[in-house]
């Protein structure tokens, strides 16, 4: 049975309650029919004007605050990008067959973005839930004294529920400026490496606070030699970036001391006994070896990195595998092997979730990767990295964090 047609406009026009669409700029653009109806303005009133031109303030009431909480109340959901609920709000209306007589309104707004395949918010649903009849049904059970308390009691409540929403507002951005500062300290840019070109991304999951578990690495060692390394630690969060930067220091500081990365990974594994949220985290590190152009590998239960010769061939590094850390009850060396590199090669480290897709053999997602390499293979790594997330990632946004590092050799 094929699906009928839907005309969204008319569902739109006909949806009960008040709702109108805004731009981010605060212009009407639509109005269903009973925003028209419970407003008082006709379409022609709405449509291309500004919302307070329309509504404006009451004059005559020197308290008035409703035009300035909604203007508030738009803008964070535009620039945030989340729904944002008010407190019952009091906001006069001026009668439109009565011009300079004011009408006195109870209303409860929601405002909610609608995001462009960008992210940022290209309109704004605005629902109005009228409740202007409930406090005057109220009023009219009571006399003029119980009017009041219960009108002042309903404010009381309306403000403390702002006054909730607002300390929520201020610690969800307290902890995202604690998150983003967190993800510069633990993940810098890397350093220059010689004539040899890196770049490397991070890209938290949608519902992340924009830190995670996934990390990368580029260490210079003693020996001119560099070791490079990706990992992962279960979940996202402030709680998985501390597991992770607990994890990555421990492998920069093994990586200096030990024989190889094999070694490198058996000593991160004991360390990550200790660790609280490291349980089955899953780390990469290749050791570089300039001079003898040879690559030496070790993998703890991780995507195995791609070797991309100047020919085209795509090699995955996967003949050094082993269990994730701290899998194994009893200590066990890790295993490492070496495999040649041409001058000019490029080796590209990741987190799973370059190529994992839930519904899918992780094959197809290898598959995918190795396509994309060859098919930029000529790029630099600051534009073949950004191809590659192009290339792989979902186009309604990744639901599993990435990091991502590409090495010209």
């Amino acid at each position: 049975m094929q699906d009928p047609e839907i005309d969204h406009a008319a569902v739109f026009r006909a949806l009960p309650g008040m709702v109108a669409l805004l731009t981010p700029e605060l212009v009407y653009i639509d109005a269903n029919e009973d925003f028209e109806r419970l407003s008082g303005r006709t379409r022609e009133e709405l449509i291309g004007r500004y919302i307070f031109d329309v509504f404006p303030e009451n004059p005559g009431d020197p308290a008035a605050a409703g035009m300035r909480e909604t203007r508030e109340s738009m803008l964070r959901a535009a620039t945030t990008g989340e729904r944002d609920t008010m407190a019952l709000l009091r906001y006069d209306i001026e009668d439109p067959l009565r011009p300079g007589r004011w009408v006195e309104h109870f209303w409860s707004p929601v405002n909610a973005p609608v995001l462009g395949t960008d992210g940022k918010t290209t309109l704004i649903i605005h629902r109005v839930e009228e409740v202007t009849e409930f406090v005057r049904a109220f009023g009219g059970r009571v006399d003029d004294r119980g009017a009041r308390v219960l009108e002042a009691e309903l404010y009381t409540r309306a403000r403390e529920l702002q006054e909730v929403n607002e300390r929520l507002r201020k610690a969800h951005a307290h902890e995202r400026e604690v998150a983003l500062t967190l993800q510069a300290a633990m993940l810098p840019p890397p350093r220059p490496v010689g004539h040899h070109r890196a770049a490397v991304r991070y890209q938290p999951a949608l519902d992340a606070l924009n830190v995670c578990g996934d990390w990368y690495d580029l260490v210079d060692l003693p020996d001119g030699g560099m070791a490079v390394a990706v990992g992962d630690v279960v979940g996202h969060g402030l709680a998985a970036a501390c597991a992770m930067g607990q994890l990555r220091s421990a492998l920069s500081a093994a990586c200096r001391v030990a024989d190889g990365p094999g070694p490198a990974l058996e000593a991160l594994g004991l360390y990550a006994r200790f660790v609280e949220g490291a349980e089955s985290a899953t780390a990469v590190t290749t050791f570089i070896d300039w001079d003898d152009h040879t690559i030496t590998y070790s993998c703890a239960g991780h995507p195995p990195p791609a070797l991309l010769d100047p020919d085209g061939t795509v090699t995955f590094l996967d003949q050094a595998t082993d269990p994730p850390l701290g899998a194994r009850p009893e200590h066990v060396g890790r295993p490492q092997t070496s495999v040649p590199f041409a001058e000019g090669a490029t080796l590209v480290l990741y987190t799973d979730g370059l190529i994992e897709r839930r519904t899918e053999d992780i094959d197809r997602g290898l598959a995918r990767l190795a396509d994309s390499l060859v098919h930029h293979r000529h790029a630099d790594p600051e534009p073949l990295a950004d191809a590659l997330l192009a290339d792989l990632l979902p186009a309604e946004g990744n639901t599993d964090d990435t990091a991502l590092v590409v090495l010209r050799l």
